[in-house]
């Protein structure tokens, strides 16, 4: 009897030795267990590229992967709280693989980043559990599917980047209640529909370009903007809510089909880059005061294939970089614009195939060598020395005489 408490003793003790060195070898760890296994996920749904050495520093063998595996971040609990996947370095091909739905057992997560590379599958809806999440940036792969739409949900977020993927599917209104949502870059994807008819009110960074959008601009656009593209997509009608952004910095709704006049509320000193060509404007470039001409250096304003009509008006003077090509525009070049040139606050003025009928240079004076200037294709012969000309351009200096008589004659004839 005594042998068999003796024994029991010794399996009691052996056990309790076990137990003390299972938590020990946990505890070697500063990470917590869950988020330990669910890295260890995570990295066999991933793999690197030939040479590439993002996850040799992922050994599950190390006594504290908080420390050691490269793009994990820990709080001091142990908790996973930033996760960033790859390199980002300019020379790295990234990862392959799929996205773990485990990311989502790392419930302290607040910022997931993805690097470049030739990740595929969905985004795992899972991840819209993780409700500190502030920054989703899972940029430049192959991922496909809808955008979980629990995402546009997710309380904190405040950056979230799903540019130059393979996504499908729309935005939902519900992304209108994302109270700390500043920048949304959607860009370069197949995604399409209607625009939300509102977004987040305190929205700085709107990039839905490259995707197949269609329907109108809204009415509502957050009036915090300093960047707006939704270039090279299928919108129509007319410019609608741009008057309000009064801090935008950075416009881009170029090769859509918009028609209507330039909102001239546009025309001021805050803007720098107005790319609106390749859409179906009209109207005349609108008249502006000193105080709202566009000015500073690197400012550029693209309103080339259009259907702008009139005479140039002091609006644009102050810009570096200005595309006016392939419109309906006549009369002469205001003098302004010469003087703007020789001083060298303006170094591209593009003017080809419009009506143009005089640039007033001064006999024997020439431009700097810096300066390019095309005023080919117009109602008049270009001054000698001005030929810095895209080859889009044509060979033909001048139009036939007959179309620019028609425009003499009737304002409303073009060819």
């Amino acid at each position: 009897m005594a042998k068999k408490c003796s024994d029991l003793f010794l399996v009691l003790v052996l056990y309790f030795v076990f137990i003390q060195s299972t938590k020990s070898s946990l505890s070697q760890y500063k990470i917590s267990p869950i988020d330990f296994n669910a890295l260890r996920d995570i990295k066999n749904q991933l793999t690197d590229f030939p040479s590439q050495h993002f996850f040799s520093t992922w050994n599950f063998s190390s006594p504290d992967p908080c420390s050691s595996f490269q793009g994990v971040t820990c709080s001091s609990s142990g908790k996973v709280t930033v996760l960033a996947l790859g390199t980002g370095l300019s020379d790295s091909p990234g990862l392959a693989g799929i996205l773990s739905p485990s990311i989502a057992k790392l419930t302290q997560l607040n910022q997931l980043i993805l690097f470049a590379g030739i990740v595929t599958g969905p985004i795992p809806p899972q991840i819209a559990s993780l409700k500190n999440l502030r920054v989703i940036s899972l940029t430049n792969n192959r991922l496909h599917g809808a955008i979980p739409t629990q995402i546009f949900t997710l309380p904190n977020l405040h950056t979230l980047d799903l540019s130059h993927n393979h996504l499908s599917g729309s935005i939902p209104p519900t992304i209108s209640g994302l109270t700390q949502l500043k920048v949304l870059i959607l860009g370069s994807n197949r995604l399409s529909g209607l625009l939300p008819g509102a977004f987040p009110d305190q929205l700085l960074h709107l990039d839905l370009s490259s995707n197949d959008f269609s329907g109108t601009l809204p009415r509502q656009l957050p009036t915090a903007l300093r960047y707006l593209s939704v270039a090279q997509n299928h919108m129509w009608g007319p410019l609608n809510g741009l008057e309000v952004l009064s801090y935008l910095v950075y416009l881009d709704l170029s090769m859509n089909q918009l028609s209507g006049p330039i909102p001239p509320s546009l025309f001021r000193p805050t803007l720098n880059s107005m790319l609106l060509q390749r859409n179906n404007l009209s109207g005349r470039v609108p008249q502006a005061s000193p105080t709202t001409y566009v000015l500073g250096s690197g400012t550029i304003v693209d309103l080339s294939h259009n259907f702008l009509t009139g005479e140039l008006t002091p609006a644009l003077i102050g810009v570096e970089t200005l595309f006016l090509n392939n419109n309906h525009l006549t009369g002469a070049v205001p003098k302004e614009y010469v003087d703007s040139i020789n001083t060298g606050s303006m170094k591209t003025l593009y003017l080809q195939h419009n009506y143009i009928t005089g640039f007033p240079l001064e006999a024997g004076r020439t431009l700097p060598d810096s300066i390019s200037v095309c005023l080919s294709y117009n109602c008049m012969v270009p001054p000698v020395g001005l030929t810095a000309c895209p080859a889009s351009a044509g060979e033909q200096l001048s139009r036939p005489s007959y179309q620019c008589s028609a425009i003499r004659n009737d304002s409303s004839s073009f060819d």
